[in-house]
């Protein structure tokens, strides 16, 4: 393959195509289910999923046709075929998603989430890097090699709409789809992190989540405070109280029913890890004023990021504004939690003990509830074979100038572990363009375009020393 060229080509193609287009796809409110109730009236996901359909065709991939797979009541998802190229072999699957998180508050004078404003080789806005480029990823990796008639496996590339929602009608999608899926030989996921930008990163691992709502009742409305202060007692504090069976407020430990055994090999691997990025581990959020980690061993933090659990406070209602706020003592107090949980754990079982861990015995016989509303595994990669691990390795030298690395992350993506449990010998790559500070999620989001086209010159590679390996 003609380096020189392979890049020439991906600049032109991302440049006058992909660029345009996501620009257009940030501008669209496609918030995932989970954070509006009402999207198939707003018709948002769908305007993006046909938006990123619709330029299927101007990739010029011989042979590929492409639909939208709807169902009732369900987001669809893009599925585009495209032929095995030349005299090859193999069945790849290759997978991103289109859904997005909320605004949330923060982002740059001038940006937005709904706002694309490109800064060099930075395009702001909600959802280019997480996770729309995904499919000018796939397809351009495979115009790659078409442009150079290189044979490629056939390829079905899928782009779901409900990944920030736990991806709760992918298996529904899945059995839909059987026959076009097949037997995957190699799986390419776009939507994982990236250490730096400046190699190839392999994801080896995904953590589960278990989302759910705390709540806390202690009357049936709001009373004076003065009146009742010292006879009712505090939603808040009881909330507190009972979130201390959960992670300990002082260490942060968290409860032993979400803990394993941390492998020694991901020992090893968080060392290397730790070695190539430094106190970029720490570097990589945009810390408040003198606070600083838990740890400052960045081996011990890569483990605690990616195999261990831990709990964020997402979400809080039942209290007013600051600026409304009364001398009320509150009749409730409700808090979204989300847990991240090992790899390795099993999250639906976890979740059932979280839920009696925090309901039992409650302060004064407080009412307390903790609503489920997701359990998703984690993921653990199986050991990349010979020639992927050295084609990997390669194809960063030659895009990079970098070698591979391999990472935990700490995010979920339920598609895993659903491709893991029904096809245990396919080989996969996970990764993606999520470095630092891209802050997928929160505020100022972006995509690094450099890297983006980069990891599809890899993901090339891949494809064309696939048709040797696989099939």
């Amino acid at each position: 393959m003609n380096l020189h060229q392979s890049r020439n080509y991906l600049d032109r193609l991302w440049d006058e195509l992909a660029i345009p287009t996501l620009e257009d796809y940030i501008r669209i409110p496609a918030k995932s289910p989970s954070f509006d109730r009402d999207w198939e009236a707003n018709g948002y996901l769908v305007s993006a999923a046909e938006l990123l359909r619709s330029q299927v065709d101007r990739h010029g991939i011989v042979g590929a046709t492409h639909r939208l797979a709807p169902a009732d009541g369900q987001p669809p998802v893009i599925v585009v075929a495209v032929p095995a190229f030349g005299d090859a072999r193999g069945n790849v699957l290759m997978y991103g998603h289109y859904d997005k998180q909320p605004e949330f508050e923060g982002w740059h004078e001038g940006c937005g989430p709904w706002t694309p404003v490109r800064k060099g080789e930075l395009l702001y806005g909600r959802g280019g890097g997480d996770d729309g480029y995904a499919i000018f990823s796939a397809l351009s990796s495979i115009g790659v090699l078409q442009d150079q008639q290189i044979p490629h496996p056939r390829c079905l590339i899928l782009i779901e709409g409900t990944e920030e929602s736990g991806s709760y009608n992918l298996p529904m999608y899945m059995d839909m789809l059987a026959d076009e899926i097949g037997e995957p030989d190699l799986l390419v996921c776009l939507d994982a992190e990236a250490g730096n930008y400046d190699q190839l990163w392999r994801t080896t691992s995904l953590r589960g989540i278990i989302v759910g709502q705390l709540t806390v009742r202690v009357l049936e409305e709001g009373v004076h405070s003065g009146i009742a202060g010292g006879i009712v007692p505090s939603s808040f504090r009881i909330a507190r109280n009972v979130l201390d069976r959960l992670e300990n407020s002082t260490s942060g430990q968290m409860a032993d029913c979400l803990r394993v055994q941390i492998p020694p090999t991901v020992r090893h691997q968080a060392a290397k890890t730790a070695a190539c990025l430094g106190q970029g581990v720490i570097e990589r959020y945009p810390w408040a004023g003198e606070t600083r980690p838990a740890s400052s061993d960045p081996v011990q933090l890569l483990l605690s990021n990616s195999w261990e659990p831990s709990l964020a406070t997402t979400g809080f209602e039942g209290a007013p504004s600051m600026d409304s706020a009364g001398n009320t003592l509150r009749p409730q107090t409700q808090l979204k939690l989300s847990i991240r949980t090992p790899p390795t754990l099993d999250a639906a079982r976890a979740a059932q003990s979280i839920k009696q861990l925090l309901e039992r015995e409650a302060p004064q016989d407080a009412d307390v509830r903790f609503d489920i509303e997701a359990a998703e595994p984690g993921w653990r990669a199986k050991e990349m074979s010979t020639w992927h691990a050295k084609c990997l390795d390669s194809a960063s030298r030659a895009w990079f100038g970098e070698t591979l690395q391999e990472i935990g992350c700490g995010g979920t993506i339920p598609f895993m572990n659903m491709l893991g449990t029904r096809f245990p010998d396919c080989e996969v790559l996970a990764t993606g363009v999520l470095g630092p500070h891209s802050n997928a999620h929160g505020p100022n989001e972006f995509l690094n375009i450099d890297t983006a086209k980069k990891v599809t010159g890899c993901v090339s590679e891949l494809l064309r020393q696939a048709t040797q390996h696989v099939g």
